[in-house]
């Protein structure tokens, strides 16, 4: 058990997860042993609690929903691949991709699955809308302390008024890209990897 050569990572998987988020041979390594470094367990996958020593999320107010953004729904563990597959909304968008082939699929790293990924921060409990609660509880989470409930009550009310377009009380997915269509969400929303 233990040894870390049992868990490397073989060509054909570094293929595959190249043509799957558009990451660099070299930084899928890179990755991978900063994978394997969090790895406490060493059992090839990682838990919540892995992803807590990370410092920047350990201090970051969205540091719990961005972690859970890692784990797929029930699940408590997630392996490299899943771990790639989140990393990848954040890997910048590049010149030659942008006019990429439109029967491919969207890639991860897409604006439009930026802003997915960024939409599910928010809707806490998964149903496809924010509601006022849910951006409350997130708006909270981001300044804790330092602004009161009624303001805090005051700024909710306010951007779902803004954002809401079919009067549901609630901002839909289709609402939350058309409130950002002039936010430079590439900007905002990416990691410059190593190459």
């Amino acid at each position: 058990m233990g040894s870390r050569a049992s868990t490397l990572l073989r060509e054909e998987e570094i293929e595959e997860i190249k043509k799957e988020t558009g990451f660099s041979h070299s930084q899928i390594t890179r990755l991978y042993s900063r994978f394997t470094s969090l790895d406490k367990g060493e059992n090839g996958t990682l838990s919540r609690e892995d992803f807590q020593r990370i410092p920047e999320l350990a201090i970051n107010p969205l540091g719990d929903r961005i972690i859970n953004a890692f784990f797929p729904e029930s699940e408590d563990q997630v392996n490299f691949r899943g771990f790639m597959r989140t990393l990848a909304h954040f890997r910048p968008i590049e010149d030659n991709e942008k006019n990429k082939n439109p029967t491919a699929g969207e890639p991860l790293n897409s604006r439009t699955n930026k802003l997915l990924f960024a939409f599910r921060l928010y809707d806490l409990d998964r149903d496809d809308k924010i509601s006022r609660d849910e951006l409350l509880q997130v708006l909270r989470m981001m300044v804790g302390v330092n602004i009161s409930d009624e303001q805090l009550g005051s700024i909710a009310d306010r951007t779902i008024q803004e954002a809401d377009t079919n009067g549901d009380n609630s901002i839909s997915f289709n609402e939350f890209i058309k409130v950002l269509e002039k936010v430079d969400v590439e900007q905002k929303m990416s990691i410059r990897f190593l190459h």
